[in-house]
Order: C-alpha cells, then structure tokens, then sequence
C-alpha cells in the first residue's frame, strides 16, 4: 500500500510521528509511507488553499517533504508533484493534538486535508486525539492512537467504497478519546455533533508597548454535546468515526421548503 500522511500541526510534531508509526504498520515491508506536511504549524486553517500566493517546499529526506503552506496545499503539492507518477492508495491526516469533533470539524486543518484529498478522489482518513485529565500527563499522551490506530482504520478501509465521480466522495473522520490506551472502550459509527453553549470567541490583550493584539479562543470541549454524537462518545470513552462529505447542502431544508420551488 502506498500511503500518503501529512497533518495540520507541523511535519515535527509529536502527533505526526504517532501516524507515521500507524501509517507504517498499514504499509508493510512492501509498501510505502509520503509525508508531505506543513513545515510549522497550521491549527485552525481548515480547508484553506494558498490560491494566491506561491509557497516554498523543501526535500527533507527519502519521501519526506517540508510545504510552507496549508494541509491542502500539502495534498495539492503531493498528488500533483511529489507523488505525480503513481497517486496515494489513502491519505491520513494527523494525528491532531486535541480532538476535532463536534464544531471544531469546521475549523481544522487536519479535516481540510482529509476533505482535500476526498475532493481529489483519493479514499482520506483524519486522526484527532482528544486531550483530557486521564490522559494529558501520560508519557505519551497519543497512546490511544497509536495503540487503536492501525485497526481503526482498517475496519474504516473495508467500509469504504470506490469513487464516484457524480457525488462528493467521502471521507472519515477518527476521534480517540482522552484515556489511556487499555481504557478505550470500543470504536462507534456516530455523527458529527455540537457542544452545548461551546464557541469560538475573540479576546483582546495588550503588548508591553501599548499596541492591541486579540487572541482566537475555543470554547470548553468537555461540555455535554449532542447525545450519541462523536464528542458525546469520545467523553464516554468510545473512539469516534464520522463518515462526512464535502456538501454543505441542508438537505432537510431543501425537503421541507421543496427541491426547485421557486421562493
């Protein structure tokens, strides 16, 4: 199998090391494992593409490669160069150092990269590890990935089904909860969900010179969400997998409102 990984939080940081483990147990001896990544951190990117602007990507080593850009660009950059004669049999994203469940699905990086590839037509998977107490303090605080990853993905290949170029093909997205490894209490099917009163939120702070900064916050991510929803079963200790898509469509307003009516 040939794979292609990159993430949203830097090709250095801990959590891509976790994937490339996973990511090498899928591969075998005989397969092969591309990481294309950002070269320094873009958490909270989502689906953004450098559209206007050129970037710099560096070889770092034997199928390793450093983009000055976005987790799209990075898939951009690998199907269309890097990997241009023969594409990824599956793109993981991550494994992302805090969970991107519930709203925080709309915001990542790790799911833009994922989405990307889906939109390329490649079958994408992307990885989140929820942060929490019983689990922040570890000595590896990826356990629960890094143990449950490879057969999560797995069971997630032997749904998946072949592209078809007249829908938005879709793509998976894998949240660990925040326990040890030998707490995990299973993996559910489930949907996205929202967290009750969760939200981003801006706060202003001033430099030592006098000049005015805001910060980007998120809001708690261990409020109660939507009752069997991925951020309600990662809480519970369950690993979450969201088969999602691209379309933004309200299906059930269409349905409601009717399909072609006029307004």
């Amino acid at each position: 199998m040939r794979i292609l990984i990159t993430n949203d939080d830097g090709i250095q940081a801990p959590g891509f090391q976790t994937l490339e483990k996973i990511a090498q147990s899928l591969a075998g001896d005989q397969g092969e494992v591309w990481a294309v990544a950002p070269a320094f951190e873009q958490s909270g990117v989502g689906h953004c593409v450098s559209y206007t602007r050129p970037f710099l990507t560096s070889k770092m080593g034997p199928r390793r490669f450093a983009v000055e850009g976005t987790p799209a660009d990075c898939v951009l950059t690998a199907v269309s160069l890097v990997m241009a004669d023969a594409p990824p049999d599956l793109v993981l994203s991550g494994v992302n150092r805090g969970n991107n469940s519930a709203e925080n699905v709309l915001y990542s990086g790790t799911i833009g990269a994922a989405m990307e590839a889906a939109l390329q037509g490649l079958p994408a998977i992307a990885l989140s590890q929820y942060y929490g107490p019983d689990n922040r303090d570890l000595e590896d605080p990826f356990e629960a990935s890094l143990t449950h990853g490879a057969e999560v993905v797995k069971a997630i290949i032997s749904k998946m089904s072949p592209t078809d170029d007249t829908s938005y093909s879709r793509f998976f997205n894998v949240n660990f909860p925040a326990v040890p490894a030998h707490a995990v209490k299973g993996a559910k099917l489930v949907p996205q969900g929202l967290r009750m009163g969760a939200r981003f939120g801006a706060e202003r702070q001033a430099s030592p010179s006098g000049k005015s900064f805001v910060w980007v916050r998120g809001g708690s991510q261990h409020v109660p969400a939507t009752p069997g929803s991925d951020a309600d079963v990662n809480l519970d200790g369950y690993i979450s997998v969201t088969p999602m898509r691209a379309d933004l469509t309200d299906w059930a307003a269409l349905e409601d409102w009717g399909t072609g009516s006029d307004l």
